[in-house]
């Protein structure tokens, strides 16, 4: 026996394969494994709706937010600042002002501003808007799963589905508080907004309607612990969380948990202004539509710092704090769908794929031991090996395994041991008719490279094109179908034809072509 370099290829494969996949079949907690998908493991599957059309009202205040902040810099007096759901509406009142003001609008992008009188109008452009509504979907799937990412969850899926829908899968949920909490935490908006109290009309508050508080450019909100106590603010925010910088938990004199948050250079020096000049009057600290504190402010804060307290837990102030470090959702999303796959499910699945793969997997090894002799004994040692190789591979990727990626494998047996079985039709061939047995295992590979690289490459472009368009469990199939076919051509091609030249001068010798290769009669 010659050792070659194919063998040795094959042997550094081998052991690569074992190592790494190791960890996955013993299921240690030393080394990288695969994450079992949704489908195998229980867990959560929800389906999400985005209301778009709030992401252009939330935007027209941060539009009116912004003229407040440059009329009130640049001394121009306006009056009746007002957003609506489609509009912004103010009132300038010195008409010299006029060119200043429209200056600032030429850097608006996205608006349409009328000016009749001195009564301000500004809209967005139908092109604005549609681009604003596409903005709030996928900055809602990256706000989500940078969250899921945060919360410590293994292999999230979130994608796209059709217009403004978004698919959240969650493995490993397992109890009904795990359940909730995942809820909660996706669909928190975490919008962070400052707002100054309306001290003249304060205390009627319990007396004003929503419409009536409206015409004073006020909006009413109800206390976050207390429900009952309400809250007049003006409805222009002085700054929202799209200037937070960072958010961690911290812990107030009596060690409840709190909410540190910090504000960026812009947000910092807004803020200060706003404290300077408002001393002796109230600040509200607003998330998600409620007050949760509204301090007298009774000196100029720099540094671009606060704190929201509540009644919260640890972990309820964690989650707050991972919702605002990742940002505001441009648009509430609500629950359109939602399914819960039980851990006992999962492990129905996987005994059931475990099943499917190891009755395919060994009625595929007695074929081809029966058909093909020794010949098919390699055959099967290098679809073994492959298989090795398929999961080192996934797990060295942190891929996720699901019931598609398991049908994928078994699907991949049988591709991997066709190639096995054209290589040795093309040897059967050579051998009956009088060629050397040397070069009958030559060009029986030769002839055959052609049809399995032509096959591989078909497969491995469709699996491509799945993973490119497809979602989490297509996704799972293109990945273990396409590793199984790159893996398939360094065994099947290179190393087992090295195992035929490490063993040439013995089947050279003994000429018995029915134990290596299972022909029924003898070559010429």
């Amino acid at each position: 026996m010659k050792l070659n370099y194919r063998v040795v290829l094959l042997i550094i494969a081998t052991i690569f394969g074992i190592i790494f996949s190791l960890p996955s079949l013993t299921q240690s907690e030393r080394g990288a494994k695969v994450t079992l998908g949704l489908d195998l493991q229980g867990g959560l599957h929800m389906l999400l709706g985005v209301k778009t059309e709030e992401a252009v009202t939330s935007q027209l205040k941060s539009i009116a937010s912004g003229v407040s902040r440059f009329a009130e810099k640049n001394d121009i007096m306006i009056d009746g600042l007002n957003a609506s759901s489609d509009t912004v509406t103010f009132e300038l009142l010195d008409n010299d002002d006029a060119v200043l003001l429209d200056g600032y609008f030429k850097k608006v992008e996205g608006t349409v501003v009328r000016a009749s009188g001195g009564s301000y109008s500004i809209t967005m452009t139908p092109v604005a808007v549609e681009k604003l509504k596409v903005q709030a979907v996928d900055q809602a799937i990256e706000t989500i799963r940078n969250r899921l990412d945060q919360f410590g969850l293994a292999e999230p899926t979130v994608a796209k589905q059709g217009v403004d829908k978004i698919l959240v899968e969650l493995p490993g949920i397992k109890t009904q508080e795990e359940e909730q909490r995942a809820r909660e935490l996706i669909s928190r908006a975490a919008k962070l907004e400052l707002m100054a109290v309306d001290e003249d009309r304060a205390m009627r508050v319990n007396e004003l309607g929503d419409a009536e508080a409206m015409g004073y450019g006020d909006k009413i909100l109800e206390d976050a612990l207390q429900p009952k106590v309400k809250h007049l603010v003006r409805e222009i925010p002085i700054l929202d969380g799209t200037m937070l910088t960072n958010a961690q938990v911290g812990y107030d004199q009596n060690n409840n948990p709190t909410i540190n948050f910090t504000l960026n250079s812009e947000g910092a020096q807004i803020f200060g202004d706003f404290t300077a000049k408002s001393v002796g009057k109230r600040l509200a600290i607003v998330l998600d539509g409620k007050v949760y504190s509204s301090p007298v402010i009774n000196e100029r804060i720099g540094g671009g710092s606060g704190q929201i307290s509540g009644n919260y837990t640890t972990a309820e102030a964690n989650d707050l704090a991972i919702a605002l470090r990742s940002g505001a959702l441009l648009a509430p999303i609500y629950m359109m769908e939602k399914r819960s796959v039980g851990p006992s499910l999962g492990a129905d699945s996987i005994r059931a794929s475990l099943l499917a793969l190891v009755s395919g997997f060994g009625l595929v090894i007695l074929f081809m031991m029966f058909y093909y002799g020794l010949a098919g004994v390699i055959a099967n040692l290098a679809v073994v090996i492959n298989l090795f190789i398929i999961l080192a591979l996934m797990s060295l990727m942190g891929a996720t395994l699901t019931l598609p990626g398991m049908a994928g494998i078994v699907l991949h047996i049988g591709l991997a041991v066709d190639a096995n079985i054209i290589i040795n039709e093309r040897i059967r061939e050579g051998l009956r008719a009088g060629v050397p047995t040397r070069r009958a295992i030559a060009e029986g590979y030769s002839k055959a490279m052609r049809a399995i690289l032509d096959s591989n490459v078909t497969q491995i472009l469709a699996c491509t094109i799945l993973y490119v368009y497809g979602t989490g469990a297509i996704k799972g199939f293109a990945v273990t179908l396409s590793m199984g076919l790159l893996a398939s051509m360094l065994t099947a091609i290179v190393g087992s034809y090295g195992i035929y030249l490490l063993f040439m001068d013995r089947i050279e010798k003994n000429k018995n072509y029915t134990l290596w290769f299972g022909m029924t009669r003898k070559a010429k």
